[in-house]
């Protein structure tokens, strides 16, 4: 069956990205140490596993799907893991609605793969040629044209799905650009196929290595996210005076969403959630025997509780203190009109955020991307009815607009931060009284011009912008992900990137941080050089205590 197929190899297969992961990440065009594409892909699968893992014996394939699906967007970091997730979940999809359970035909595969494509297409707003979507997709596009070959059983489409998408892997350089300059493939793509090989092999009972596919690949990946649940105090001031809460196992099948829209006539905060037969139903009504008189038709209800809202509207925040009280929380009163969110990787960095009115700040950047879990719970600490992320990473953004779509408890917005430095930018752009909207506009306008640079250190060979070689343990200058500087000292590399960016577009102010791996006396001496060699640029240094990157800095 594809459930006990899926339980069996999801595993498998997952093991193995995560034993390869260290080489995916190797797979990057730019050498920093943070082409984390093979742990971002690994941690999303490995929750998967946790979630598939934890189901009953006997659980359905639907009941499977659900569990993929939940788990690889909780656990999603970065691009690859998000898409990866979106992915997944459109192919477990595909499979629930499989005419043949016990032994899926080439049509079974076709149909899922369609499913995959529609599903991870749907949540990237700019799909790039040359990705795993890419691949995705050439690799649907051979199952529908084995759909329509005569004979082939199920193991032999795989196999070829596997040969289709190592080719497809390595045609990327041929449609990114980039990819082709640098001689490699994309990380996320060859990470796909890993995956997929191992899956098939698992499902065929091969032993033995994997296919030997040695090719070199490509960029970093992008996004994370958690859940958090809000205090549910929403109560008064409501239309509706009745909460009506009870269990309702069906006795014949009924139509879910039919049934949502029914509720929504009789009241608001409806809400159908289960499985075929058990599920839980919810909604605020002042009419709770239409409520339980309609659901009625379609099974029995059971465990029913009616609350009057008003009646309980007056002892309501007693309770939640006294609840708080209990379990050792403090009350976290009343919830603010606006809150942020921001990302970042160093102790300084979180002291100059917070300083500028940042709520919570989550630790992650460069070296390890926060989950979409890790965000949707930074989101529920800031305790706001509006909250704005700052992701200060590309590889972070994905994962906060996926944290802010999840979340129901309040109004989320994301302002596309690619640098703490223009998270900086933008909070002295708040404006308290004024609302999310324009204050997202505010923010996403001020940090339109901040220009931003990084020094670290190369991991691998590769090659800058201009061509010229670089060496593992090089300095490299980075503005806006192109190498434009490469030397062995961090000062002089600085200094000489500063130097750069002001020809281009002269700025008036600076503000730099100093990383972990660079003491006090080292950016002193720096701070002074740059003051030396730029006189009319406002120079702001601060402690950010970022790792690997003993310099980051950004011109206005």
């Amino acid at each position: 069956m594809i459930s006990t197929t899926i339980r069996t190899c999801f595993p498998a297969a997952a093991k193995v990205v995560a034993d390869r992961a260290e080489e995916i990440n190797k797979l990057n065009v730019f050498p920093v140490p943070d082409g984390d594409t093979g742990t971002n892909m690994s941690l999303t699968l490995g929750t998967v596993v946790k979630e598939v893992e934890a189901l009953p014996a006997d659980a359905s394939m639907e009941d499977i799907a659900k569990a993929i699906t939940h788990g690889s967007l909780m656990g999603a970091r970065g691009n690859s893991g998000v898409i990866t997730s979106q992915i997944l979940r459109g192919i477990t999809e595909g499979l629930v609605e499989a005419k043949n359970q016990d032994h899926p035909t080439a049509a079974d595969i076709a149909h899922a793969w369609r499913r995959g494509v529609k599903v991870a297409f749907k949540a990237v707003r700019k799909p790039v040629e040359g990705t795993i979507l890419t691949v995705l997709r050439d690799v649907s596009a051979k199952a529908d044209q084995l759909e329509k070959s005569k004979g082939m059983d199920t193991y032999a489409v795989l196999d070829a799905l596997v040969v289709e998408a190592y080719e497809s892997v390595a045609r990327t350089p041929d449609l990114l650009p980039v990819l082709k300059e640098n001689g490699v493939v994309d990380s996320g793509a060859f990470g796909f196929a890993v995956f997929l090989e191992a899956f098939v092999n698992a499902a065929e009972g091969k032993s033995g290595e994997l296919t030997d596919f040695k090719t070199t690949v490509d960029a970093k990946a992008d996004v994370s996210a958690k859940v958090a649940i809000e205090l549910n105090d929403d109560w008064e001031g409501s239309e509706f005076r009745y909460c009506n809460e009870f269990l309702f196992k069906a006795e014949k099948p009924f139509d879910v969403d039919e049934s949502l829209s029914y509720l929504a006539t009789l009241g608001d905060c409806e809400l159908i959630v289960g499985a075929y037969p058990d599920f839980k139903v919810h909604v605020h009504s002042n009419e709770p025997n239409r409520v339980l008189e309609y659901m009625l038709q379609f099974g029995q209800v059971y465990e029913v509780f009616i609350h009057n809202m008003d009646m309980e509207s007056h002892d309501r925040t007693a309770k939640i203190a006294a609840d708080q009280a209990a379990s050792g929380e403090k009350d976290a009163g009343p919830r603010k009109a606006l809150g942020f969110v921001a990302v970042a990787a160093g102790s300084g960095e979180e002291e100059i955020l917070r300083s500028l009115g940042v709520d919570v700040v989550v630790s992650g950047g460069q070296t390890m991307n926060p989950s979409t879990a890790d965000i949707l719970s930074a989101i529920e600490q800031a305790h706001a009815e509006s909250v704005i992320v700052l992701p200060g990473n590309g590889n972070i953004r994905m994962a906060a607009e996926a944290a802010a779509s999840a979340c129901e408890g309040c109004e989320v917005a994301v302002v596309p931060t690619k640098t703490v430095l223009q998270g900086f930018s933008a909070m002295f752009a708040v404006d308290p009284e004024a609302s999310l909207s324009d204050n997202v506009e505010a923010m996403t306008e001020a940090i339109a011009d901040v220009r931003g640079g990084e020094v670290t250190t190369a991991v691998r060979d590769s090659q800058a912008a201009d061509g010229s070689p670089i060496h593992a343990g090089d300095v490299m200058g980075i503005q806006d992900d192109s190498i434009d500087v490469v030397g062995s000292s961090v000062e002089e590399v600085t200094l000489e990137l500063i130097n750069r960016m002001q020809d281009e577009e002269e700025g008036d102010s600076l503000t730099i941080l100093a990383g972990a791996d660079m003491d006090d006396e080292s950016f002193e001496r720096l701070v002074a050089r740059i003051e030396e060699a730029q006189p009319d640029l406002e120079v702001d240094p601060h402690r950010g205590e970022q790792p690997l990157y003993p310099v980051i800095f950004s011109i206005e």
